[in-house]
């Protein structure tokens, strides 16, 4: 390696997949490296706050180190892991939950982040490839627009249709395969011959182009359907992994009143329907329009369930879920519940359920419903997304005792 390219000594892991080191009195992130090695790295990023660099040689390796499965790791930019091992990785994100939670929200909680097998390799059923100009499959640096072909992605699941292999006019191309084993392709470019049997083909727009454009899924003995292009959880158990940890933190009582935002397919409003039981009542908020057709198809027949097709936001500003609720269920995109938080607390819930794909928005969202009169009583952290540095996590809210 260049002597020119300084050594730092790594500190700890921060959000987003690297760590932090510093190099004459700046922050340096860098990405490939771990709490307590010594490092050469390689300045990709500067700016007035901050470098970003890579980890080129290793001078002095962490015991968590290890020898990285994929070859296209530290090159495409889809894993942040690869180098780390899986109870390392856990680790990690578990440092990283506690670390978000004290400096965002004021919370001092140890965070010990659960497995879910599989724990390591070909477990994501969708995977999303962007295709160069050479009509190549493939994914993207990190932060930036160029395309890595792969000839294969071993964080993809076996059975998912192996886009890199075969050539393309245009991306992006979706790969999808469900719980009942269908394949599905979900991309705007004539599908090439190779690819093996498919069950549907379906327009980047959601419109369908081959089968009925969707699949099935199944969570316990309860089948989804779900639009190809649809949302549904990639791990092959994190559906199952969630319901539980939802339900068990909701503590429903039958009769109660409960509302599940940002309800996607309506996964959890059919087990809470079912906790509630005939007398109860659950609203099921999406504002996607085929996640709401989803939900409409997949909670029919059940009286105790209604579908709105809403804005969480306009909805609980309009009033239009009511003025109170016993159990609320909020399921948000990356960035937060943020303007929904204030009308949620002030529904008075007993319970809330806040599912979070990320630590950062849910301690902003903690501390909002801190100052509001709710306290974190419980939190799970789920490792769905090995080889990454993405958690799941579930925190329960009840009021603030007198």
């Amino acid at each position: 390696m260049s002597s020119e390219r300084p050594i730092v000594d790594i500190g700890p892991v921060a959000h987003g997949g690297h760590c932090v080191a510093r190099l004459d009195g700046q922050v340096v992130f860098v990405r490939h490296a771990l709490p307590g090695e010594r490092a050469r790295i390689e300045i990709t990023e500067r700016s007035k706050r901050f470098l970003r660099a890579d980890a080129v040689e290793i001078l002095e390796a962490a015991e968590d180190r290890v020898t990285p499965p994929c070859r296209y790791a530290g090159t495409c930019g889809g894993c942040d892991f690869q180098h780390v091992s899986p109870a390392g990785q856990r680790r990690l994100l578990g440092s990283v939950v506690r670390e978000q939670l004290q400096r965002l929200a004021g919370i001092d909680r140890a965070v010990e982040v659960e497995a879910v097998s599989p724990d390591d390799l070909g477990w994501r059923t969708r995977v999303s490839y962007a295709v160069d100009d050479e009509g190549r499959a493939g994914l993207r640096r990190h932060r930036s627009h160029e395309v890595v072909p792969v000839d294969r992605c071993l964080i993809a699941h076996p059975d998912a249709p192996e886009v890199p292999s075969v050539r393309w006019g245009q991306g992006p191309v979706e790969a999808v395969v469900s719980s009942a084993g269908e394949r599905v392709v979900v991309t705007d470019d004539v599908v090439p011959e190779g690819l093996g049997p498919l069950d549907g083909i379906v327009g980047v727009d959601g419109r369908v182009r081959g089968g009925d454009g969707s699949v099935t899924e199944f969570v316990g003995e309860r089948s989804f359907r779900v639009s190809g292009s649809g949302f549904w959880q990639v791990h092959p158990r994190a559906a199952a992994t969630l319901v539980d940890a939802v339900m068990a933190g909701a503590d429903v009582r039958a009769g109660d009143r409960i509302l599940d935002l940002y309800a996607g397919a309506g996964l959890f409003s059919a087990f809470l329907a079912d906790a509630a039981g005939p007398t109860g009542e659950v609203v099921s908020v999406e504002g996607a329009r085929g996640g709401h057709e989803d939900a409409r198809e997949n909670l029919a027949g059940r009286t105790n369930v209604t579908t709105m097709r809403a804005s969480v936001e306009k909805a609980l500003a309009a009033r239009r879920l009511g003025i109170a609720a016993d159990v609320v269920v909020l399921d948000p995109p990356r960035a937060g519940a943020k303007a929904a938080v204030a009308p949620i607390a002030g529904l008075g819930p007993r319970r809330i359920v806040y599912v979070a794909c990320d630590p950062a928005a849910l301690a902003r969202d903690l501390a909002s419903f801190g100052r509001l009169g709710y306290e974190l009583v419980a939190l799970r952290a789920f490792a769905l997304f090995p080889m990454t540095h993405h958690v799941e996590c579930v925190a329960v809210l009840a009021p603030v005792r007198p």
